[in-house]
């Protein structure tokens, strides 16, 4: 009755083990993919076309925040096909 106890419990521990060290393989293994992937990967750049301004109509004042926030939102809807050619204010 002892014996087979023995192998079970030795079965049991050999077996948690071999798990606990293949996940950490596999956890290590990411870490370091990533950090090879951040350090010697490079991003695509971007190429940003200058738009021709239209200097026939006035243009309102508008500040420099509101400007990013618009063209961010605008990149951000568009997936970066879209840019933008003209604000007004919508009365």
């Amino acid at each position: 009755m002892q014996e087979p106890l023995n192998t079970a419990l030795l079965v049991l521990v050999v077996g948690m083990l071999t798990v606990f060290t293949v996940l950490f393989l596999v956890v290590q293994t990411g870490r370091l993919l990533i950090y090879l992937v951040n350090t010697y990967g490079s991003a695509p750049r971007v190429i940003q076309k200058k738009q021709p301004r239209s200097t026939s109509m006035p243009q309102p004042e508008f500040s420099s925040s509101k400007i990013a926030a618009i063209v961010t939102a605008v990149e951000i809807a568009t997936q970066g096909k879209g840019s933008v050619t003209q604000i007004t204010k919508v009365k």
